[in-house]
């Protein structure tokens, strides 16, 4: 599994393009904008590029996919089932407000806790993790969370938006992630990486 981080977005928030080095299927995380290098790259790699998966719907995680779906016809955008009508609403999502242009998604998979999603030979299991938004979710596979705005090195993401919630989201963070290996690599929306045991030791948040 290759993953590589190109921030995108007008909070260049961390966009990630994963890749099953077997196959050559791809998924991107989170694209909060558009980036000609990202489709330079799924191109000149021949990347399959399946998915495009949102851990959440505030507009600087979303205000890419538009663009990729023109680029990319046939991929797919994977959401929380419970993230809908942020999504589909460009005054809940904060798209107007941030950038002055609605944007509204609509997914063409919805998911739910436990559900799981194989792209090539990596297999992804979606967590439902509410508090940063009422639908925000993580994406867990092989010693590595995705976790979007949930948990950050040493942070957590803002709980005074739209659907947020504190104790959703310390609850969250304790009964969905800390409960990973310690050495699961965590690959957050914004900030650098860290790990599930640096977090239990570490994040006074939570």
């Amino acid at each position: 599994m290759n993953i590589e981080n190109m921030p995108s977005g007008f909070l260049m928030v961390n966009t990630y393009l994963v890749t099953d080095e077997k196959t050559n299927k791809g998924f991107i995380v989170d694209p909060g904008g558009y980036d000609t290098n990202m489709t330079k790259k799924i191109r000149d790699g021949k990347i399959d590029l399946e998915y495009i998966i949102l851990t959440h719907g505030h507009s600087d995680h979303i205000g890419g996919v538009a663009e990729y779906q023109k680029e990319f016809p046939d991929v797919k955008v994977v959401a929380s089932k419970y993230e809908t009508e942020m999504l589909g609403d460009p005054d809940i999502n904060q798209s107007k407000m941030w950038t002055g242009v609605a944007v509204a998604v609509q997914a063409d998979i919805t998911v739910d806790e436990g559900d799981t999603l194989d792209v090539g030979g990596i297999r992804l299991r979606f967590t439902m993790t509410p508090g940063h938004t009422k639908g925000g979710m993580c994406i867990i596979t092989d010693g590595v969370v995705f976790s979007g705005d949930t948990l950050f090195c040493a942070s957590v993401g803002r709980t005074d938006f739209a659907g947020g919630s504190f104790d959703d989201l310390a609850k969250s963070v304790r009964e969905k992630l800390f409960v990973l290996p310690d050495e699961t690599k965590v690959l957050p929306g914004h900030m650098g990486p860290t790990t599930i045991g640096f977090e239990k030791e570490h994040n006074p948040f939570v």
